[in-house]
């Protein structure tokens, strides 16, 4: 059987009476409209839920990947050794995950969606919390619980026992029955929880925005004071002013680490501390202190952390004339778990050329012929260096920045021997070598040990502290309170009065058994 055409329809409404909006779909949303939905679904509670989850899905990379801004010199060696992931993570702000504009997207778009979400169902509640209790239904019996007995008291001593029972209740009594209600406060735990999820989010956003966080490398003996020039790293909040950076410094007098030497862990550091000496002022008492991995100083609101740790080999470079054109310390940067580590030597006192030099030293050497150089165990028990040596133009007053970690050698040139083969500096400690067409010589007087420290000052630590307990006392009221609602009536049948007693648990597994049953229990006259 064919479908009827309207083809000689000149009315312009199709067959069977269909409007032409079923035909061509509905109609587009005006713009206040769309506004309307979208504000609807970006406050929904569902929406939260995935922003929340989006956020810490993409906190993830920020606790795998280096950060810039924690650990400079490990993002660098991180980019040496992935250079096809690097470029696609920096495009991507991974090396930077909370500065980058999708995580902050997300960040305002839950803070707004949650705010949007709480407020309604604060409204809500207030009604709901300032209602009277619910009136007694007509049909007690429907509800799961149900008991009904006769007693000889009078309805209003029944009415006044009943009351008297439902202590922690709250009561509204009518002419011949009573309702009561209590559970108000499980929904003010859940609006409690949701609203501490903001209130967290605030700590943060105001710690990022009021606080800072700064690297710094110090070798044993060497000092640190609090500001910003002093920094390697220093990433200050959008609304800090270094101006505000607290007086304090310290002075780092010894470092201790111990090695696991049996298993299969052999060689890994097991635990490490550094000793500081630190003042709170220029005319402060000097106090001192050991800080280990997750037990910072505190100074001052500012907290000093342990992060890192390394060898900083102590040479002397002699130039031609035989001056000593440098000679102290030079942080070298781990490389492995046996801690070989790479640096380079600057001295732009030398004369008559300048002289730089780029290598790695070893904590404890070996060599074969298959492997060539390398470090057998990460403790100092064989140090040696083993460089490439350069002369000319360091090009450190061309004004432009370079990193102490790097050589640039596009104005140097690298030394070679008398016969043409490549010069290679190797030496143990307390060894030193000359330089090739009497250039002047280096010694390796020994090895200091330095630490990687991180100072931060997190204003808004507390509230975000505020927030978790608030999220723990919430999280709890919800769980635990449960909101119930319990009714007696009462009417007079031939002389006696005919009690109705009815529960209903409004959580979910709720089970109002036991309580109906007591206030039943309560109510009933006593047996002689």
């Amino acid at each position: 059987m064919s479908e009827p055409t309207s083809s000689d329809d000149t009315s312009g409404v199709p067959a069977y009476g269909h409007t032409r909006d079923t035909e061509t779909g509905a109609a587009p949303l005006a713009p206040k409209e769309f506004l309307r939905w979208t504000w609807r679904q970006l406050t929904s509670m569902r929406t939260a839920l995935i922003l929340l989850f989006l956020l810490a899905l993409g906190a993830i990379p920020g606790s795998v990947i280096p950060q810039d801004n924690v650990d400079a010199l490990l993002a660098a060696q991180w980019r040496r050794e992935h250079t096809t992931l690097a470029p696609i993570y920096e495009k991507l702000g991974l090396f930077s995950v909370y500065d980058s504009a999708w995580f902050a997207a997300i960040y305002l778009l839950l803070m707004i969606s949650l705010v949007g979400c709480i407020l309604p169902r604060t409204r809500v509640y207030l009604r709901a919390a300032l209602a009277r209790p619910p009136k007694t239904p007509r049909n007690l019996s429907r509800l799961p619980e149900y008991r009904t007995f006769t007693t000889d008291d009078e309805s209003d001593a029944v009415l006044e026992r009943a009351q008297a029972a439902l202590r922690g209740y709250r009561v509204d009594r009518h002419d011949d029955s009573l309702s009561a209600e209590r559970g108000y406060l499980r929904e003010a735990g859940n609006l409690l929880f949701h609203l501490s999820v903001l209130i967290v989010l605030v700590g943060f956003a105001s710690g990022s925005l009021l606080g800072y966080k700064g690297g710094v490398i110090v070798v044993t003996g060497g000092q640190f004071a609090n500001v910003a020039s002093q920094y390697d790293e220093f990433d200050p909040g959008t609304l800090f002013d270094d101006k505000n950076l607290k007086p304090f410094s310290f002075k780092l007098t010894d470092f201790k680490v111990n090695f696991i030497k049996q298993g299969r862990e052999i060689g890994m550091a097991q635990k490490f501390s550094a000793g500081l000496d630190y003042q709170t002022g220029p005319n402060a008492k000097q106090q001192h202190t050991r800080i280990e991995v997750n037990h910072p100083l505190s100074i001052d609101g500012s907290k000093v952390y342990l992060i890192g740790h390394g060898y900083a080999p102590n040479v002397t470079v002699r130039d031609g004339n035989g001056k000593i054109a440098f000679s102290g310390p030079v942080v070298f940067t781990p490389e492995d778990s046996s801690f070989r580590s790479s640096g380079v030597i600057k001295v732009p006192d030398a004369d008559p050329k300048q002289l730089g030099f780029r290598g790695e030293f070893y904590p404890t050497y070996g060599f074969t012929d298959a492997t060539g150089p390398f470090s057998a165990y990460p403790d100092a028990k064989n140090p040696a260096l083993v460089l490439l040596a350069y002369a000319g133009d360091l090009g450190m007053d061309r004004g432009v920045p370079q990193s102490v970690y790097a050589l640039d050698t596009d104005g140097l040139k690298q030394l070679t021997k008398s016969n043409g083969k490549m010069f290679r500096v190797e030496l143990e400690k307390g060894q030193t070598q000359a330089l090739p067409n009497g250039l002047g010589s280096i010694t390796f007087n020994g090895v200091d040990r330095f630490v990687k420290l991180q100072v931060s000052r997190n204003p808004g630590g507390w509230i975000a502290l505020l927030g978790m307990i608030l999220a723990l006392t919430g999280l709890l009221g919800s769980l635990f309170i449960r909101p119930r609602r319990i009714w007696v009536s009462v009417r007079r049948e031939g002389g006696r009065t005919v009690v109705e007693v009815a529960g209903l648990d409004r959580s979910s597994g709720g089970n109002l058994t036991d309580r109906v049953d007591d206030l039943v229990g309560s109510l009933e006259e006593k047996k002689a």
